[in-house]
């Protein structure tokens, strides 16, 4: 299949998504075709506020695959379907990504090659506002290159957390 013929159908398998997984609650966070033998690949990543469960995976498998069935956007030839959640390693694009991830440690690498890690303290539709050194700093999406969430170990809770309070 040509590169320009898969974007078409993954571009198609998007917009065929976008609604009955938004009615589940869920948002399209990417969508790849790629080929294995004469199978091909396609992975749904899936994303929610509050994070995806297993039981939302479940459920968006579901509806994918109803959707594909009621439609002709894979052709005839075989795939396997897989569905996930966005992943952390997966760059911060939209508004909703550091909404998600408000408290995480981040690292920004700006347009103009500089970078900084902080903490997300806050975000709106324009800006992220940072937590760097102990100071804050507004980051607008508009000067990031890239951004990509740092995974911390043994992170001590954040004051006014109260671990036993959760059992």
């Amino acid at each position: 299949m040509s590169s320009a013929r898969q974007d078409a159908t993954r571009d198609r398998i998007e917009t065929e998504l976008v609604d009955p997984l938004s009615a589940l609650g869920l948002d399209v966070e990417a969508v790849e075709i790629s080929p294995a033998g004469k199978r091909r690949i396609l992975r749904v990543a899936v994303d929610k506020d509050g994070g995806v469960t297993l039981d939302d995976v479940a459920d968006a498998t579901r509806e994918v695959s109803r959707v594909l069935d009621d439609s002709d956007v894979m052709g005839e030839q075989p795939y396997t379907l897989e569905v996930t959640s966005r992943g952390v390693d997966r760059p911060l694009t939209l508004p909703r990504h550091w909404r998600r991830n408000a408290d995480r440690l981040v690292k920004v690498t700006l347009a103009d090659g500089s970078a900084v890690t902080g903490r997300i303290m806050g975000c709106d539709d324009d800006k992220a506002t940072l937590e760097v050194s102990g100071k804050r700093r507004d980051v607008a999406y508009a000067d990031v290159a890239k951004a990509l969430v740092q995974v911390e170990f043994n992170r001590k809770p954040a004051t006014g957390d109260d671990e036993e309070g959760d059992a």
